[in-house]
C-alpha cells in the first residue's frame, strides 16, 4: 500500500483548482452528435439510459484499467487524521481489486472534481452538496454510502446555539450573526436558505450570514461565542464530541430537519466494468467493525447501495431552490 500527495492532485489554492476545472472543460472535446440524452452533464459525458449520471464508454479503448488505483475522501479539516482512519479499508480495497491503492488527500471540493475530471482519480467520497457537482462535471458514479446494518443512511441538519444564547426557536436568529459554512455546502448553506424561510427567518435578510469555512470551524465558533448559531451536519458534531473538541452541554439544538444523504462514494464512469464489480465487492464486502474507520464513523456498520437518480433528489431540489448551475465556477464558490 502507497500513500502519497501530488501537488497536482491536492490543489492547495481554490482559485487554481477552479481554472484547472474549468480549462479542462473547455478543451475537452464535446460528445459527437450521437448521444441522445445529456441532461445536465457536461458534454464529455452522454446519459443515454437517462438515469442521470455518466454513462459507461462503449468504445472499448475507451475503458480505464489502472494498475494503481487513487482514492480520495472528501476534503476534512486534518487529513493526515483521515489517512490513518482509512488505512483498513485501503487494505481491504487492494486485496479484493488485487490492486495498488493510493490514498490521497485533496485540499478543496474543485481539486477533488478536477482530479477525477482528468482522470487521475478513480474512487473518491464527494461531501452530499459537491456530489451533484462531480457527477456533472466529472463524470462521477454515485454507487455506496456509509449506512447502519438495517440499511438506514443519512444526517440531519442541526441549528445550534449557545446554551445562554436567548435563542430558543428559528425566529430568534433576526438579527443575529449566524454562520454558514460554505456556498455549496448542503446542510452548511444551500438547505438552510431554502428552508429556512418556511421557518419564518430568511438568511442575509433576518440575519447576517458569515461564511466559516467547515462544520467544525461553525461549531467551534458558536461554542466561543463568535456566531449566535450556526447550521451544521449531525454527523460532524457528533464526531467532534467524540474526540471531546467541545462541551456538548454549553449548546442547545434550535431545529433538526429530516435525514440527508452523507458522503457519496462514487467510481469514474469510464473505469472497466470487471473492476467496478470488484471494487463495488470491495465496499460492501467491508466490516467495519474493530476497526479505526469504525470508531470513526459511529452508528454506521457497513456501506449500503444508492443510485444518484433515487437518493440525491432532495439534494437537487435544495440546490436548484438556491440557483446553483452545475459549472466550475460555481463549484469555485466553496
Amino acid at each position: 500500500m502507497t500513500y502519497a500527495v501530488s501537488p497536482t492532485v491536492c490543489l492547495g489554492r481554490l482559485g487554481t483548482a477552479a481554472l484547472g476545472l474549468s480549462a479542462l472543460l473547455l478543451a475537452a472535446p464535446a460528445q459527437a452528435q450521437d448521444c441522445p440524452n445529456r441532461g445536465q452533464l457536461d458534454a464529455a459525458y452522454c446519459d443515454a439510459n437517462g438515469d442521470l449520471v455518466a454513462d459507461t464508454p462503449s468504445d472499448p479503448s475507451a475503458l480505464v484499467n489502472p494498475d494503481t488505483l487513487v482514492f480520495a475522501y472528501t476534503p476534512v479539516e486534518d487529513p493526515a487524521i483521515y489517512e490513518d482512519i482509512w488505512d483498513p479499508f485501503i487494505e481491504h480495497l487492494e486485496d479484493v481489486t488485487g490492486k495498488d491503492v493510493q490514498f490521497f488527500a485533496v485540499q478543496s471540493n474543485s481539486a477533488e472534481v478536477e482530479a477525477m475530471r482528468s482522470g487521475r482519480l478513480h474512487i473518491a467520497g464527494f461531501s452530499t452538496g459537491p456530489t451533484p457537482f462531480a457527477v456533472n462535471l466529472a463524470g462521477a458514479v454515485p454507487f455506496a454510502i456509509m449506512g447502519s446494518e438495517d440499511g438506514r443512511f443519512g444526517y440531519t441538519l442541526q441549528v445550534y446555539t449557545r446554551k445562554d444564547s436567548g435563542i430558543d426557536e428559528m425566529t430568534d436568529l433576526k438579527g443575529k450573526r449566524v454562520a454558514h459554512t460554505s456556498p455549496t455546502s448542503n446542510s452548511g448553506n444551500q438547505a438552510p436558505r431554502a428552508l429556512f424561510p418556511s421557518l419564518g427567518v430568511v438568511p442575509d435578510e433576518d440575519y447576517e450570514v458569515t461564511y466559516s469555512g467547515s462544520h467544525d470551524q461553525s461549531m467551534l465558533g458558536v461554542v466561543a461565542g463568535d456566531y449566535d448559531a450556526a447550521p451544521v451536519a449531525s454527523e460532524v458534531v457528533e464526531r467532534m464530541a467524540d474526540r471531546d473538541l467541545y462541551d456538548p452541554e454549553e449548546v442547545k439544538i434550535v431545529w433538526e430537519s429530516d435525514p440527508f444523504p452523507t458522503t457519496s462514494y462514487t467510481y469514474a464512469h469510464n473505469l472497466d466494468p470487471q473492476l467496478v464489480e470488484k471494487i463495488k465487492e470491495a465496499f460492501f464486502s467491508f466490516d467495519f467493525e474493530g476497526t479505526a474507520l469504525g470508531e470513526e464513523f459511529t452508528g454506521v456498520s457497513k456501506f449500503v447501495p444508492v443510485t444518484y437518480e433515487k437518493d440525491w433528489a432532495v439534494i437537487r431540489e435544495i440546490q436548484k431552490a438556491n440557483g446553483v448551475r452545475y459549472t466550475p465556477q460555481d463549484l469555485a464558490k466553496e
